[in-house]
């Protein structure tokens, strides 16, 4: 069970990560520790106490460095464990056999990560290609399900601009993974009601977790969405969060900032018809449920 302070909770977030070398963008090297404090500070005024970070093994994952900002900000950081997906996994995943990479993440979970022994609490994000789950995303797909399964806490994946979401669902439960354990990631992005609908019905959570990221999906589509899964009874299952993951996303750099969901988002879904209570359940009640309805 991971203990959530009492407040609200970004269930897709990244605190540091570093994609630069692989992309060939120093933007992608998101380790602005002065204004990223300055930022969550703001979100602990908007009420977040609790962010689930999913760097981890091979995006540039630096503890130390999440415990810091924590510490700065106020704001709860749950760790993550895993891989993520080509062309970002190591060789490590490439070397190591299925039971090894189990193994290594059951480690982090059970006894802590690296030196300063701080445990992961949820497995992810890891994910799949456009379109196609390649050989070694399968891989880690069914190392990271045996761990889920030995461990029992929960896994969050990474779908590029929505897709193969069914799928990545119909292997995780086939493997023995608890359908309330499971999140499928960036399924806004898909922005395809039937795509959306076929991976809520199979019982498993979804994230909406790249709110306001425009230029892949209108916040328009984001809203009418939710105000369909909401009329359709599925809005227990379904996460908040933006993604955050370069220098320029932040306001510093120009970009919407940690802060848009509260400042941008939310309005809007109150504007269409949503209530406090609604939006509450997005950001408190179902992150506790999936998290293990711990409080601190």
């Amino acid at each position: 069970m991971t203990e959530l302070k009492k407040g609200y909770t970004l269930m897709h977030e990244h605190v540091t990560i570093d994609l630069s070398g692989v992309k060939g963008d120093p933007d992608c090297r998101l380790d602005c520790f002065e204004e990223t404090v300055r930022e969550f500070e703001q979100l602990y005024e908007y009420g977040v106490r609790n962010i689930l970070e999913v760097t981890n093994i091979g995006m540039g994952r630096n503890v130390d460095y999440i415990r810091r900002v924590e510490e700065a900000s106020g704001i709860h950081m749950i760790l993550s464990t895993g891989f993520y997906k080509e062309p970002f996994l190591p060789e490590s995943v490439k070397e190591k056999t299925v039971e090894e990479l189990a193994e290594l993440a059951e480690h982090e979970i059970l006894d802590g990560i690296g030196e300063n022994k701080e445990k992961a609490s949820v497995i992810g994000e890891f994910g799949t290609s456009r379109d196609q789950m390649t050989p070694l995303e399968e891989k880690v797909f069914e190392a990271m399900s045996l761990a889920a399964v030995r461990t029992q806490v929960p896994v969050t994946t990474h779908t590029t601009l929505g897709t193969f979401g069914a799928r990545q669902a119909d292997y995780l439960l086939s493997h023995g993974v608890k359908p309330e354990k499971i999140i499928i990631g960036h399924m806004d992005l898909s922005r395809d009601m039937e795509k959306i609908f076929e991976v809520l019905e199979k019982g498993v959570n979804i994230g909406f977790d790249t709110v306001g990221k425009l230029s892949y999906c209108p916040d328009t589509f984001r809203v009418e969405a939710l105000r369909e899964i909401r009329n359709r009874g599925r809005l227990s299952q379904v996460v908040l969060s933006m993604d955050i993951t370069r220098k320029s996303h932040l306001k510093s750099g120009g970009g919407i900032g940690y802060g848009y969901l509260f400042e941008k988002f939310l309005p809007l879904l109150w504007d269409s018809g949503f209530s406090k209570e609604e939006t509450d359940l997005l950001l408190i009640r179902n992150p506790e449920r999936i998290l293990g309805q711990g409080r601190k």
